[in-house]
């Protein structure tokens, strides 16, 4: 039976509230008391309705460019440094606001390293479980003043579908300063209507959205899409509010016509497919033929050596990895029990050979299909 529009906020029990920089910052003030006020309000009353709550929250950057005195920011450096001026202003801020309704908040600062490590990934998750368990509200954002670009999430839209994913929430709340998803931009298309549900991010859809969000953020319409279309996949819908408006969510858990929700798949994968799909980094590719291909795409066959053509990357054992087609492809990603080295000399054997070729076989499977989820 489906779920009413309605009902999905109200029957939601844990929540990652994502709230973005134009939500709670200025690019000439800094950080914006009212807004902290607006939105630690709502989220008491969430909590205090017995919801669990985990804020993702932007703005450190944005408190960081207020404090240091600049005009812009320009490369990861100057980024960096207005991450580390700001960090403590923007929880101190949530501090103090929540402190006022009796609750407590933890930082959680994390980097793509901690969610693409299967053990930090659990860690992760223990942790914020605790903080939960305890009436505490973490509050994550990215550690941006030690990041790299190679290791950086990108955005917190991301940040915030990879941690509702981590915490397995209910659903994901993007709070933004527009009213939802329209068919066309509305300062540009006063016609333009609003989308109440969005069942399934098609093409067209994607084509509704913009391009890159403001100056002190990197995020933007584009990058909602790609967060709710992440967690559509594996069961969890998302929720784009203005998050500017005072009583958006608490109107919206009421059941009000408010923002856009983007719906969810009806199943969800178990949590470690969860991890394998949309968490683990790849550390390269394992190519296979068409017989293996077409036993990967049904999800219950694991990869054997003779299935494999060939192996792009150098990885150890246990690295996550890419499961690519005849047409190159990505069909799976899986966990290898062999590093790259070691499949290039066993590719197209028999498993029953793979002790004599390597002088070893902790396992008969590549890739087991307990740890492999298919994409494709």
């Amino acid at each position: 039976m489906t779920i009413p529009r309605q009902t999905l906020p109200s029957n939601a029990r844990r929540v990652v509230i994502k709230v973005g920089s134009g939500v709670i910052s200025s690019r000439k003030t800094g950080l914006l008391a009212e807004r902290f006020a607006l939105i630690t309000e709502q989220v008491a009353e969430l909590v205090a309705d017995g919801r669990e709550v985990v804020i993702v929250s932007s703005g450190a950057v944005a408190a960081g460019v207020a404090v240091l005195g600049l005009r812009e920011i320009t490369g990861i450096p100057v980024r960096q440094a207005c991450a580390a001026a700001g960090q403590s202003r923007l929880i101190w801020k949530y501090e103090k606001h929540f402190q006022a309704r009796n609750l407590r908040v933890a930082q959680v600062l994390l980097t793509q390293d901690d969610v693409a490590n299967r053990r930090r990934f659990l860690n992760a998750r223990n942790t914020m479980g605790t903080l939960l368990s305890l009436g505490i509200v973490p509050i994550v954002n990215e550690n941006d003043s030690v990041v790299v670009e190679e290791i950086k999430f990108g955005d917190n839209d991301t940040l915030s579908a990879l941690v509702a994913t981590v915490v397995a929430a209910d659903l994901l709340v993007i709070l933004s300063d527009v009213e939802g998803l329209f068919t066309a931009d509305p300062r540009k298309h006063p016609e333009a209507t609003r989308l109440d549900v969005v069942p399934e991010i098609t093409a067209e859809i994607r084509a509704m959205a913009g391009g890159a969000g403001s100056h002190e953020g990197t995020g933007g319409m584009v990058t909602k899409l790609a967060a709710a279309e992440r967690l559509a996949e594996i069961g969890i819908p998302t929720l784009l509010l203005n998050g500017t408006r005072p009583g958006t969510i608490r109107a919206a858990f009421a059941g009000e016509d408010v923002g856009t929700l983007f719906l969810a798949r009806s199943n969800r994968k178990a949590r470690k497919k969860q991890w394998l799909s949309h968490v683990a980094r790849v550390e390269g590719t394992i190519h296979v033929d068409a017989g293996a291909a077409e036993a990967l795409r049904g999800g219950k066959k694991s990869l054997l050596a003779s299935g494999i053509t060939r192996v792009d990357g150098r990885f150890e054992m246990g690295a996550g990895v890419v499961l690519a087609g005849p047409d190159g492809k990505e069909i799976a990603r899986g966990l290898s029990n062999y590093s790259a080295p070691d499949i290039e000399r066993i590719r197209g054997q028999h498993s029953s050979k793979i002790e004599s070729i390597l002088g070893h076989r902790a396992y008969d499977e590549v890739v087991h299909r307990d740890n492999l989820s298919v994409t494709e």
